[in-house]
């Protein structure tokens, strides 16, 4: 059974290979109506879009009060914390105002003039609640894109299924014990999809500038300049949410060997334009 949805910015697909047999095949559908639901509480907490978002509303207020914050919302903050450290600060999203002066993110506070800080004035306090040195303007499109595939396959398996995939626009995570072809977009001709292998209880994530004149929406943190990039970069991890996040730390440092790869057990794929 195959589902889609728009999502996330994107289209969500989910598949089911395999129910227990103590669930009936009229459950697959309840599964994936659990596991959709899981992705849209995700998209309402921390859409950068949202001006009412749980994430906007750290962005305008944390660095004025303490915020009590989702449990998904402070693991996915503590878990960029993780990897702004392990990347040595490659990875950092507290770009959201270097975006919305590129003209790729909405602006919800007009005429501002704030020098913002990043994941290194976020400060995590017990109890899911969090505070900041300054101002943020935090962007957590991708980590959080990833982190709402890695909560659909969890709610799935948690209703019986046990083989079966979550694939949102190109993050995408397998489980179970039927393993899955993988393609990547050629980054010299974005229509062209080249066969990297499979994929079996993992997960993979993919960025390039497909369709987008070479010029990508990432943001090199520390010079906080985009960076122009011609090749493909994808990241193998056992959960999406570092997949995803550690295509930044690939695509900025072009480095497949970077030491924070083998701290989250993660593989670098490079395809040259």
């Amino acid at each position: 059974m195959i589902r889609c949805k728009p999502l996330l910015g994107t289209y969500v697909e989910i598949s089911i290979d395999e129910i227990a047999e103590e669930y009936a095949p009229c459950k697959a559908n309840i599964a994936i109506d659990a596991a959709f639901s899981a992705i849209e509480l995700v998209q309402q907490l921390m859409s950068f879009h949202n001006s009412l978002s749980e994430l906007s509303i750290i962005n305008r207020s944390a660095h004025t009060k303490t915020l009590q914050v989702h449990e998904w919302t402070y693991q996915v903050l503590a878990t960029a914390v993780e990897i702004y450290h392990a990347s040595k600060g490659l990875f950092n999203c507290g770009v959201g105002h270097k975006l919305i002066s590129s003209g790729i993110l909405p602006s919800h506070e007009e005429g501002q003039s704030i020098k913002f800080g990043g994941l290194e004035d976020l400060v995590l306090l017990e109890s899911n609640q969090i505070t900041s040195k300054k101002p943020l303007r935090l962007d957590l499109g991708g980590i959080a894109k990833g982190f709402a595939v890695d909560k659909a396959v969890e709610t799935l398996k948690a209703l019986g299924i046990v083989s079966g995939s979550v694939n949102a626009g190109g993050d995408l995570r397998v489980f179970g014990s039927s393993p899955k072809e993988i393609q990547v977009r050629s980054p010299a001709n974005p229509n062209e999809l080249i066969q990297i292998g499979s994929l079996e209880n993992g997960s993979i994530a993919s960025t390039s500038a497909y369709f987008i004149n070479g010029i990508s929406p990432i943001i090199n943190p520390i010079e906080m300049k985009d960076i122009e990039i011609k090749d493909s970069y994808s990241i193998l991890a056992p959960e999406c949410i570092y997949a995803d996040a550690l295509t930044k730390v690939l695509a900025i440092s072009q480095d497949q060997k970077h030491p924070c790869f083998k701290y989250f057990s993660a593989q670098a794929l490079r395809i040259a334009s």
